[in-house]
This record gives C-alpha cells, structure tokens and sequence, in this order.
C-alpha cells in the first residue's frame, strides 16, 4: 500500500572488510531486471505518442532487421520475447577494462537469425531488450542511461541506482563486490555492452520506489512516471502459448501461485542474482538480490525462488484443488517421454551443443504415469514428480506448479508451464542428449585407443620382428585413418580451449577467440572429410585377407567412430564457419 513495510541487508557487500549489506545504499547489479526499466521508458514514449508498439522496428532504427519469414518485428514482439531470434551472447559482456563497444555498433552488427516467425513462440531475448534501449536513446535524442536517470531515477528518487558503465564515481563507493564463490576473490565490475538489456546497478531501497510506483499504476509520492491506463497496459497479458498457462505481459511476466496473480522479472549476471514479484491485487512488492552463488545443492536461482514461495505460504496460505491421477496416464507419459530442447538456443552456429546439451529428458521411471523431468528437482536435490491431472496437464506431486504439453502443428509436442519467456520443444531421438553423448564418448575413445595403440603396435611389431604385410594401397589408406584421428582431436582440442576461455568469463566471448575456433573448425572439416575417404579403408580391410577377424573389426570401428565423430560435428553445427553466436 505505498509503505516500506520491510527492508534489510544480509552478509557482506565486501567479505574481506566484512562491510556489512545496507538496504538504503548498497548498490547490487539486477541483471535481466534493468530490462523492466527499458520497458517502462517505451511506454513513456509510447503515451507520448512517439512510437506505436506495433510498427516495424526498423522504423526507429538507423538499421534494417530482416524479414526472414516476411513479417516485421514489431515493439510488442520485443516486449514479449517474441521477436523470434535466436540467442546471441558473443560480445554481450565486454572486457572489465577498456571502452564498451557503443550500443548502436553492437545492435548493428550483431542482428540475430530469425528461427521464429515473430509473435509466435517466446524466445528470451537480451538483444530485444537491447534494442529497445537503442530505440529509447533514439527517439529521446539522449544517451539510455541518461534518459532513464531523468525520467525514471529523478521522480522515484533512486538516488542510488545507475546504468552508467562504469559507475560514476560518487557511487562507486556504495556498490557491492561480485563474488562467483562468496569464498572466493571478487571479481572485476560486470561491463555489459547490452546496456538497455542487463547493465542496472541498484539499492534493495531504489527498488522498493521502483516497485511501489508500478503497484501504484505509475505514480510515487507527488510523481508520476505512467499514466494510469499505461501501466495496466504494460501490466496486462499480451501473448501466452496457451490460456491456461502463465503468459507475458509488456516486459513483465505472469506467475499465478497461491492463488494470486503475481508479475515478475528475475536477473542474472555471473556474480548477482535478483527477483523481483508485484502482486498487484495485494499492492504488494518482492526483491532479493544476491552478490555471490551459494552453495552447490542451493545455489542463488534456487534460494531465491525459494525464499519468495516460503513467503507466500506464510502469508498467502494455500493449498491446490485435490486432483487424481487420470487413467490415460501411463499412455500419456509414454507419448510425452523424450528429449525437449528449449525455444531460447542459439540455432544455427556452433553454440547449438550447448542447446542439445542443455536438454530436458523427460521419463516414467516407475510406468505408473508419474513423470520425472530431469533438470527439475527439490531443495533436497531429488527429481520433482508430475502427477497427470487433465489430458496433457501435470501438476507437482509435492506442489502447485503445473505444466502443459501442447501438440504443434509440425507433429512435435511443446512443453509449457516452466517459464513464460521460453517453451521446451521435443526433438527427435537423432538429436537427443541420451543418443549423442554415448556416441561421441564412444568415438573419442576409439580414437584415441587407435592414437595410442598405432606407435605402441608399431614397437611390438620391431621388437618381435613381424613387420606389418599390407597391400601399398591399404597402408595408404591405413595412414589416412590415423591422419583422421589425429584431424578429430586437434579439433577437440581446439574447442576444449575454447570452453576453458569463456568459463567463468562470458566478457571473453568475443572476436579475439575466433582465429583459433576457426582453426580447429579447419582440423573437423578436414577430418571429417577424410573419414568419407576411410570408410573406402574399412571396405578394403574387409575383403583383404592379410588380417585376422579381430583385427578388421578393430580397423571397422575405428573407422565408424570417426564417420560418426564427423556426423555429429556436422548435424550440431560445429562444423558451421558462422561465427555470429
């Protein structure tokens, strides 16, 4: 109702000088949370009649956004992440010391593949938000952070809370440190090149203004920085991949519980993690931020989530309707068993692994129609269990959280319910986790045996004086097969050092590193090429009658292990020269 009725800070701002946590001046960094500040300033512009949330972007924009399934992207696609683009995050964090690319170059020369035709299935997108701060700055002739900390941070009286990288130097004093480990060192000032997108550094008191203006339909105290029938707008739901799950609104995103509808927006950097809950019909606001992960079991995604429903039992007591599990169920949980990969994935460049490999398995374990999903699990780290109460609709067992599997028109079925801002979609078997992992590790391992097998063979043969009878031409080939191996764990290495660069460091996901992805997509190429020339190897091993069985069978499953290597680089785009990621 307008008051601050709680407010505290936690544990230390700086572990080393124990500087305790002050919820009216420590500034913590809110991650995707700044986006709901990107979005109050297009409504702002938008009552101003400076812009039409339903007009091509590139009206605004001083570039073109394609129209890759003839169909404009639209403000209101960006507002629901619904632009349809694929996930970029090259260049997203820049260096911690250095100038930041300016906004407008990174938007240009970053523009993101459709994989959705816009206004159709929600796909989180930092660089949708991005570029509605890019549109903000625009039409407002002023620099982003500059318009905000006018229109937004003056007349909530946020004096403590800044998108300036990096902070100006009256505040640096009050800003926390980042811990990736709270018992580790902290790390260096978080520099987002996305500004519009992630950037915000804020008290817990600046965000309680925040909160208490939108409760208020836009108005705190004397100020106001929404008109009444703006802020019920962008309060309202605008897309939803089904009425009866949780959809989003214009930024914020629905989250019906305990019998309350609830908007929120929750934020992630490497080392701050934040959520932030309006229940509107109680005049109520939530938020928590953290400077450090937690403990493995408990990290801060989990604690914070936790923390927010352990405060609506206590104060919102609720239980769900009492459901039965459906006889169908055991039919149903075999059709909706498989792999789901999720709609926010990078599609078409070498970042898809991390996609196949961020699956959700869904499974029946017991064949009673009880569903396990396995990323999903409890506090106590156990996998969470999903009772079938309506034809497709399973609830938690333990719960009240609910989810949908929904058939789209191309055959495969989407998963709904986990969050608003994406969806999971099944793949096929082909591209499943269980499928491709047991293949590659099964491969390397061949070829690495053949590696290590090839001089240690070629020792025995000198020491024993049996030298190798082969055909010219099969020794050749033979040669061929090793090269291949040799090709394959180049590339391997290659990505290897790849992923111990970005590790810990999204800032070093940037073009320094693509000469040596180029490099090792070289060594895959060619080695993929030569195990198209080994299978001929392996045909002639088999009908030569210079070898034993064993031993054919051994050259055969080398050569298929690095035919399959080959198919895999190829089917999850690592073999992809596009280094647009």
């Amino acid at each position: 109702d307008g008051k601050i009725i709680f407010a505290r800070g936690y544990g230390y701002s700086d572990e080393a000088k124990k500087a305790p946590v002050s919820p009216e001046a420590t500034m913590f960094r809110v991650g995707s949370v700044s986006k709901l500040f990107t979005w109050t300033s297009i409504m702002q512009l938008q009552e101003q009649g400076k812009l039409d949330l339903d007009r091509d972007v590139s009206t605004y924009l001083d570039f073109q956004i394609p129209q890759e399934f003839g169909r404009p992207v639209t403000i209101r696609n960006l507002m629901t992440h619904t632009p349809g683009f694929q996930e970029v995050v090259k260049d997203l964090f820049g260096p911690s010391k250095g100038p930041l690319m300016p906004l407008g170059e990174y938007l240009s020369t970053h523009i993101p593949r459709q994989i959705f035709p816009p206004g159709t299935v929600p796909a989180y997108s930092n660089y949708g938000a991005a570029l509605a701060g890019y549109i903000v700055q625009r039409l407002s002739g002023r620099p982003f952070d500059d318009y905000v900390a006018e229109n937004i941070f003056k007349p909530l009286e946020m004096t403590h809370s800044s998108f300036t990288q990096p902070l100006p130097p009256a505040l640096e004093k009050d800003m926390s440190q980042g811990y990736f480990r709270a018992s580790g060192e902290p790390k260096p000032y978080e520099m987002v090149i996305a500004a519009p997108a992630g950037s915000l550094a804020s008290s817990g008191m600046d965000m309680a203004h925040f909160m208490i203006a939108h409760l208020q339909d836009g108005q705190y105290g004397d100020a106001r920085i929404l008109r009444p029938e703006t802020a019920r707008l962008m309060h309202s739901r605008q897309f939803a991949m089904d009425p009866s799950v949780n959809g989003i609104c214009l930024g914020f995103y629905e989250e019906d519980r305990n019998g309350h509808h609830i908007i929120s927006h929750a934020g992630d950097t490497e080392q701050f993690h934040t959520d932030l809950h309006l229940m509107a019909g109680e005049k109520l606001g939530f938020f928590v931020s953290y400077n450090s992960l937690g403990h493995d079991d408990l990290n801060a995604g989990s604690a914070r989530t936790a923390l927010w429903h352990k405060f609506l039992d206590r104060y919102f007591p609720y239980s769900p309707p009492a459901a039965s599990t459906l006889a169908s169920a055991p039919d149903d949980a075999r059709r909706v068993t498989g792999s789901y990969i999720f709609s926010r994935r990078s599609q078409t460049n070498l970042f898809f692994i991390t996609a196949l490999l961020g699956e959700l398995r869904v499974s029946s374990p017991k064949k009673d129609g009880i569903l396990e999903i396995d990323q999903l699990k409890g506090l106590n780290g156990l996998p969470l269990h999903w009772r079938e109460i309506a034809p497709l609709r399973y609830r938690n067992v333990d719960g009240q959280e609910e989810i949908l599997f929904k058939p789209a028109a191309d055959g495969h079925l989407d998963l709904l319910g986990l969050f608003p801002v994406f969806i999971s979609q099944s793949v096929s078997p082909l591209k499943s986790k269980p499928l491709l992992l047991p293949v590659v590790i099964a491969s390397l391992v061949l070829i690495l045996l053949a590696l290590l097998l090839w001089p240690v063979g070629a020792i025995l043969r000198r020491r024993y004086q049996h030298p190798l009878d082969l055909d010219p031409g099969i020794r050749r080939f033979r040669l061929l097969v090793h090269l291949v191996c040799i090709l394959d764990l180049l590339f391997v290495a290659g990505i290897v050092w790849f992923v111990s660069r970005i590790s810990g460091d999204i800032g070093a996901l940037n073009a320094r590193l693509d000469p040596i992805v180029h490099l090792s997509q070289v060594m895959g190429v060619l080695g993929a090429l030569g195990s198209l020339l080994a299978l001929y190897y392996a045909f002639l091993v088999l009908r030569s009658h210079q070898k034993g069985w064993f031993i054919k069978l051994c050259d055969v499953l080398v050569v298929l292990a690095c035919v399959a290597f080959a198919c895999i680089l190829v089917g999850t785009h690592l073999l992809n020269f596009n280094l647009h990621y």
